[in-house]
């Protein structure tokens, strides 16, 4: 069993950043894909970023390629979200997901945290 706590979230300008962090529990976390998802009020939930099990490889969304950030920190069972340029249309409820494959491949997660709200403002 896994359990992920999303933090970082808050409000921001455009053009600001923020860091989100994916706190987890269980030994096995090293061993798991990681990914961020995102759902804006009155829309479908979207693939944000994942990275694989030992951070050597990531994957993004077209809109955020270039200004989000993913990486990991096994030591402390821990993924981070770097968001720069932060542009409103970011606003969303941020979630991270914690598959059981060492890998990303557009699998369906395994884990949800309850997320995280960033706002951003013009």
């Amino acid at each position: 069993q896994v359990q992920l706590v999303e933090s970082g979230g808050g409000f921001v300008q455009v053009g600001g950043s923020l860091r989100l962090s994916c706190a987890a529990s269980g030994r096995l976390f090293s061993t798991y894909a990681i990914a961020w998802f995102r759902q804006a009020p009155g829309k479908e939930r979207e693939f944000v970023a994942a990275i694989s099990w030992s951070g050597g490889r990531t994957y993004y969304a077209d809109s955020v390629k270039g200004r989000f950030t993913i990486s990991r920190d096994n030591a402390k069972n821990t993924v981070y979200l770097q968001m720069n340029s932060l542009k409103p249309e970011d606003t969303a409820v941020y979630s991270c997901a914690a598959s059981t494959d060492t890998a990303y491949r557009g699998q369906d997660m395994d884990y949800w945290g309850k997320g995280t709200l960033v706002t951003v403002s013009s």
